[in-house]
Formats: C-alpha cells, structure tokens, sequence
C-alpha cells in the first residue's frame, strides 16, 4: 500500500506561484510513474503533469510553461511548482503514483487532494 498525502495549496491572486508537494509513504516501484492532476467543479479530471520512469516530465497543454514538476526521491517528495497562476487553474489538485511505465497511463494511488484558488 502507498500512502501519498499533498500540501502546498491555498489562495493566491492572478499571477502568483504556488509550491505543491506530496509526500509519498514508500516506493513499492523502483522507478514509478508520479503524476499532479487537477479537477475543478463540474469539469473532468485533468492531467497537469507526469513523470515517467526515465525520469521525463510531461505536461497538459493548458500548463505548458507555467508549472514545473519535480521528484526528490531521496525525500520520497514530489512537487508541482507553479508560476504565473491564472483563476482557470482554480481546482482541487491530486497527486498520483503508479507502475513503471513510459507512458504513465495508469496511477493506482491516489492522494486527498490539496486545493487551489486563484482569484482575479
């Protein structure tokens, strides 16, 4: 069992930064997938950025060049620093663990979530 449990969130104005972390309780992978998502009221989840098990990072669309996602696996840490906030990226963000992968389309832990509001 992994237990991920994410802090970091809060309210910040339009354009501020914001620092996510989630500290993940044992790595049951050696490499893992590691993974931020977001899901805001009455839309899907969505992925924001991933790692695979080389190490790439991948990000969606809406966050590319804003956010930055980072894993210190000598503090079994993962962060999500986030610049330039815009109130779209208003959500409740999750951070996810999965199996080795290239891809990193399967995460089978899940975090509670750590919210976000940006204001205008």
């Amino acid at each position: 069992q992994v237990q991920l449990v994410e802090s970091g969130g809060g309210s910040v104005q339009a354009g501020g930064s914001l620092r996510l972390s989630c500290q993940v309780s044992r790595y049951l992978y050696s490499r893992p997938c590691l993974g931020w998502f977001r899901q805001a009221p009455g839309k899907e989840r969505e992925e924001v950025a991933t790692i695979n098990n080389f190490g790439a990072p991948t990000y969606g669309n809406s966050v590319k060049g804003r956010f930055t996602i980072s894993n210190d696996a000598a503090k079994n840490t993962l962060y999500l620093q986030m610049n330039s906030l815009e109130p779209e990226d208003t959500a409740m963000y999750y951070c996810a663990y999965g199996p080795e992968s290239y891809r990193c389309r399967d995460f089978n832990y899940w975090g509670q979530g750590t919210q976000v509001t940006v204001s205008s």
